[in-house]
């Protein structure tokens, strides 16, 4: 168990929090909210004993383990599959004293039968291969496991760190921001990893589906103070706002949030209706209209200018190839035909590597343009998002200095006005960027991005830095926005939110994809199902037997396809069955939201039959999600 009681924290004069009390067991799953320098990070630090609390107890049993995530990794030499089993220290340490037993020469003595019997206890015998399944998981594939870690990039190397954590076997898990260096398919597996985490996990993260998919209860940070909620985000998020409703001093902005929305549900309500992913956002609008009063106190607040000409068609690719000159690989993706017209929402879906913003940078400027044709309209302003503009700010100057660049014409008046809806406010907005966090230079970068007033967005992960208010803020305005967008994005709502279509970049080319967001992970496990061949061009045989190998392994390959059928379709039926639930529990918990069921006592019976209702699906839900993990486990196990 963890507890805390009473505790305070500061951070030079600056209070963070106070008088704060919870306790956290086994098997809860806890994510930890609020704004940036609310005190997250410096709660986990109290927690690994990085800082003491400044009033309070702490209560951890000395004799739990606790993991996190490092966030830095040495420049070694040891292969990533060492460095990741380095996380068992006792699995290290049996190693290394059957090691010594070994090397004395007395092989059947009783230290050595009890170390071995420690090491069965521990799992030790299936070590390498549950750390190369943790690798596998988050992407890396085949012999990169056994590559040096020093050869692997930042973004790899915080995955190497994510699963050297995961390889702890802890009683407390601390995990800050798990999901910024993955793809989506890596974070789909570690949902999965992480639901069936047996100890204490405590989660920092601004991925709203995530901590939806993964967390039990939500911690959330506000005025120096912790408040608890049982639930996931979106619970958390329809308790807050039904709270916030009933400060009357709040009504009047709740309203006017909630009919800025309804309005934009109300147009494309009609406008795309045979569109699946149309269909699939426009109930993501409208749940928005429920919950904008959980945002109502946002420190952001902005819109995308009216862009000054919206041209029909924007900017269309033909017989394209993309990649970088030079590269012995070749294209990246070839015989690409897209065509942007106005009013076009696309997504791009595709595991890391697969070209996705090799793509996006071919449409924004044809840096990556091998071969085809890139037509663009004369009237065509592009406003491009990529985290490396984050790296061409010039870090003496200011964000009104940087403002002043793109609107050199307005008041200074009007600069700070412009500024202060972005959460730049006071003399920040004086002040150099050279020391600005990751979130305020994305935050500079997506202001200055917005006041070119583009009718072609090109969003690279615009969401990566920022926390759940800006992000939130940052969809409100995109669903808004009247000019055409391509986005690449992890943020799964993000992707509900604004777009109508989705493409798939896979295997060197560009495909539509025809199916909603929520069946991405399905589509995912196809992929890797059909993909699942051994090769069997290394052999010297000869043509004949190479023949004959060719279709004995299509044999193999079509009788595993059939073992493993039943399993794929009981997971399909489960996922059917979990939609279907979580459609009547959405329209429930609608329904709930009503104050005048509350109000009326002719209603008492109704209100009690509702309730009744919802916590029946709710059971059913938590149900169909532990026999959706153990059929999937089953699955996964069996290939």
């Amino acid at each position: 168990m963890l507890s805390l009681n009473k505790i305070a924290i500061r951070r030079g004069r600056k209070l963070l929090i106070e008088n704060v009390s919870f306790q956290a067991h086994a098997g809860q799953r806890m994510g930890l909210i609020g704004a940036n320098g609310s005190g997250k990070s410096s709660l986990f630090a109290m927690l690994l004993g990085e800082l003491e609390a400044d009033d309070g107890e702490l209560g951890i049993n000395p004799k739990d383990q606790i993991a996190h995530v490092a966030q830095e990794s040495p420049n070694s030499t040891a292969s990533g599959l060492d460095y990741v089993m380095d996380g068992d220290r006792e699995l290290r340490e049996v190693q290394a004293a059957i090691a010594t037993e070994e090397s004395s020469g007395e092989e059947h003595s009783a230290d050595l039968h009890t170390l071995y019997e420690r090491m069965e206890h521990i799992d030790g015998f299936t070590a390498e291969a549950r750390a190369a399944k943790l690798l596998h998981g988050l992407g890396f594939l085949g012999d990169a496991i056994h590559k040096p870690v020093r050869e692997f990039s930042g973004g790899w190397r915080m995955r190497l760190n994510l699963a050297r954590a995961l390889m702890c076997r802890s009683d407390i898990l601390l995990l800050d921001e798990p999901t910024n260096h993955l793809d989506l398919p890596a974070i789909l597996w570690l949902e999965r990893w992480l639901k069936r985490y047996e100890g204490i996990l405590l989660v920092i993260s601004h991925d709203r589906d995530f901590l939806d998919e993964v967390c039990t209860r939500i911690a959330h940070i506000e005025h120096q103070a912790i408040r608890i909620f049982t639930g996931n985000y979106s619970q958390f998020e329809a308790q807050r706002a039904e709270q916030l409703a009933q400060q009357q001093s709040m009504h009047t902005r709740q309203q006017k949030e909630i009919k800025h929305i309804q309005g934009y549900v109300d147009r494309f309500r009609y406008k795309a209706s045979k569109a699946r992913q149309a269909q699939s956002r426009l109930k993501m609008l409208e749940r928005m209209t429920l919950i904008a009063p959980a945002h109502v106190d946002s420190p952001f607040r902005f819109h995308f200018i009216e862009p000054k000409k919206q041209p029909r068609n924007l900017l269309t690719l033909t017989d394209v190839a993309v990649g970088y000159a030079g590269s012995e690989q070749g294209p990246v993706l070839s015989n690409i035909k897209l065509n942007l017209a106005a009013g076009d929402r696309v997504g791009l879906l595709g595991v890391n590597g697969a070209g996705k913003s090799t793509l996006v940078k071919a449409l924004a400027d044809g840096s990556t343009l091998l071969s085809g044709e890139r037509l663009l309209s004369k009237d065509t302003r592009i406003g491009y998002f990529a985290q490396h503009q984050l790296d061409l700010l010039i870090p003496e100057e200011s964000p009104i200095d940087h403002l002043r660049r793109y609107a050199p014409d307005d008041r200074e008046s009007e600069q700070r006005n412009y500024l202060g809806r972005f959460g730049f406010s006071g003399e920040r907005i004086f002040e150099p960027v050279a020391p600005f966090s990751g979130g305020e230079k994305a935050r500079l970068v997506l202001a200055l991005m917005i006041r070119q007033q583009p009718n072609l967005l090109l969003l690279d992960e615009p969401t990566n830095h920022l926390d759940l208010e800006m992000r939130q803020a940052l969809s409100v305005a995109l669903i808004e926005y009247s000019g055409a967008l391509v986005v690449i994005s992890h943020d799964r709502h993000l992707l509900r939110s604004v777009c109508d279509e989705l493409l798939i970049v896979h295997d060197g080319i560009v495909d539509r994809f025809n199916r909603s967001l929520d069946e991405y992970p399905a589509w995912l496990k196809e992929q890797q199902l059909s993909e699942g061949q051994p090769d069997v061009g290394e052999t010297d045989s000869s043509s004949s037997d190479k023949q004959l190998s060719r279709k004995q392994l299509r044999q193999q390959e079509a009788q595993r396809r059939q073992r493993l059928k039943p399993m794929l379709d009981k997971v399909r039926e489960i996922e059917k069955q979990l939609t279907a639930n979580r459609t009547s529990l959405e329209s429930l918990d609608k329904r709930l939201t009503d104050e005048a069921i509350y109000m009326d006592p002719e209603r008492k019976s109704e209100l009690t039959e509702l309730i009744k209702e919802q916590t029946a699906i709710k059971s059913t839900i938590d149900t169909l999600e532990w026999d959706w993990m153990e059929a999937s486990e089953k699955l996964e196990n069996a290939e």
